[in-house]
């Protein structure tokens, strides 16, 4: 049998069906993904006050853009301010009362004291002359001795009373006892701390924004009784705002926290930075029973990546975003 020889013509076809098969295995093979799908995620701040209280004002809108600092809303402070006053008008008596243990007697009460006590100075003089002339006409034989010892005990009386006298002067010019300015000054530290507390009442009641951000809703009306810690209003402040993405299983040991990315959206006129802050320890959306092969390409896991705040504004919650992770030396400080 005559074998056929193939001219280098017809081989050529032959030769094209190894690249062919390459092409189609590459073709048919899933492409890397460089950018994952996600959204925006607000974390709220919900502004509420720990006392309750009929609301009576409310300085901002929904949609507002609120100032760190400035006044937000206002509850009714009837009880509150009178409170204040009386907390106020003790430390004040408990002060005025300090002060008055710490100077001693007036100076009226210091003379009349000492008054007092140049009577008795008197009375004892008088009563020792008295003394000694009854001690010579007993000598004499004019009196008996008897008036000697009612002139002794005269003396002795007016001698306790100048002591008396001198001790109650020396009280009147100095200070009170230790004890009795230390009683005071606990009842300072006591009265001034039921101020502190009764204003600490009084300016819960009027809450002001503790950080920057827009107005996001209102939650109670003027007039509307709102309880003690519920929120009056919520703010969504730039730095709450982030970008939720999803990896799948196969890309997971590539990316890491702190790794610079870029989030795209619809309208943006160009890519915000942003850092990967978060990837979840567990998978999601898949059955944690399946493990095979074919199914860990199904598996998700949830992370989440921080725009700069100078450019988070731009996105709302709820909005489609394409994050696209980037080198490990492109993160952001």
């Amino acid at each position: 049998m005559k074998r056929r020889r193939l001219l280098p013509s017809m081989l050529f076809p032959f030769a094209l069906f190894p690249l062919a098969l390459c092409a189609l295995s590459s073709a048919c093979s899933p492409a890397v993904e460089t950018s994952f799908p996600g959204y925006a995620e607000g974390e709220y701040v919900r502004l509420g006050a720990p006392l309750a209280g009929t609301l009576v004002r409310v300085h901002v809108k929904t949609g507002e853009s609120a100032i760190a600092g400035a006044p937000a809303y206002v509850l009714e402070q009837g009880s509150e301010t009178a409170a204040r006053l009386e907390a106020a008008s003790r430390v004040q008596r408990a002060e005025a009362l300090l002060a008055d243990l710490r100077k001693g007697a007036r100076s009226d009460e210091v003379a009349a004291i000492a008054a007092d006590l140049h009577g008795a100075e008197a009375a004892l003089a008088l009563s020792r002359a008295n003394l000694e002339r009854d001690r010579k006409l007993v000598n004499e034989s004019f009196i008996s001795r008897a008036r000697i010892d009612q002139s002794s005990a005269a003396v002795a009386a007016d001698r306790a009373r100048v002591e008396q006298a001198a001790a109650r002067l020396r009280t009147a010019q100095t200070s009170a006892r230790s004890d009795q300015v230390t009683a005071a000054q606990k009842e300072v530290e006591a009265a001034r701390a039921q101020l502190a507390q009764a204003q600490w009442r009084l300016d819960q009641k009027a809450q002001s924004f503790p950080t920057a951000g827009l107005v996001s809703d209102v939650y109670y009306r003027v007039g509307e009784w709102v309880s003690a810690g519920a929120p009056v209003l919520a703010i969504l402040p730039p730095a709450n705002i982030k970008a939720r993405f999803f990896i799948p299983e196969a890309r997971l040991g590539q990316l890491k926290v702190g790794q610079g990315a870029t989030i795209a959206c619809d309208g943006c006129a160009a890519p915000i930075k942003a850092r990967i802050s978060f990837i979840a320890p567990q998978a999601e959306f898949t059955s944690p029973l399946i493990y095979s092969k074919e199914n860990r390409s199904t598996l998700v896991f949830m992370a989440e990546a921080t725009p700069d705040v100078r450019e988070a504004g731009m996105l709302h919650p709820g909005q489609p975003l394409t994050v696209t992770p980037g080198p490990m030396q492109g993160s952001l400080p």
